[in-house]
């Protein structure tokens, strides 16, 4: 007589092999009004715990719309339906948490770069738009000078031709 202490197929999440440096697709359980969905959830994986016994737990890190999520998962947790390894990589720690610095430090140094590019365009586009309102008031200044030139002009000349053709 064989008593069923947990729902979990004991034995097949036993032979997981899962190893930090790893990039793993763990497939969850997830219960939404009454009924129950798979939702898949990719990631490095970056420490194991406990090894393969009744507590191990395993730290699965992504980065999803540009945030950092981990999530630490039981082994032998009914709601992971399934664990497929995609990836091996060879790493040289057992816990890979300098990821979390690291990650933090590219996407700083990438932010500090766009920064620098933004300070730039936004001082050509300031220097653009200042040349062209120049530009403008220079013309709307000959503009200026020019009619009230031609208009006394005109009225110069009316008289003196009015004169000439008498």
């Amino acid at each position: 007589m064989t008593i069923l202490l947990s729902p979990v197929p004991m034995a097949a999440r036993a032979k997981l092999d899962i190893r930090a440096g790893d990039t793993v697709r763990v497939s969850l359980k997830i219960e939404e009004k009454g009924k129950t969905r798979l939702q898949a959830f990719e990631g490095l994986v970056i420490a194991v715990k406990h090894g393969k016994e009744m507590g191990g737990n395993f730290t699965v890190r992504k980065v999803a719309s540009g945030v950092g999520v981990e999530k630490t998962l039981p082994i032998y947790s009914p709601s992971i339906e399934k664990v497929e390894v995609l990836r091996r990589s060879k790493v040289r720690r057992s816990k890979l948490y300098f990821i979390r610095e690291k990650v933090a430090r590219e996407i700083s140094r990438k932010m500090r770069n766009m920064r620098v590019l933004g300070r730039e365009e936004v001082e050509e586009e300031v220097e653009e738009a200042a040349e062209e309102a120049a530009v403008e008031a220079a013309e709307a200044i000959v503009e200026a000078e020019v009619a009230p030139a031609e208009a006394s002009a005109e009225s110069e000349e009316t008289p003196a031709e009015e004169k000439k053709e008498d």
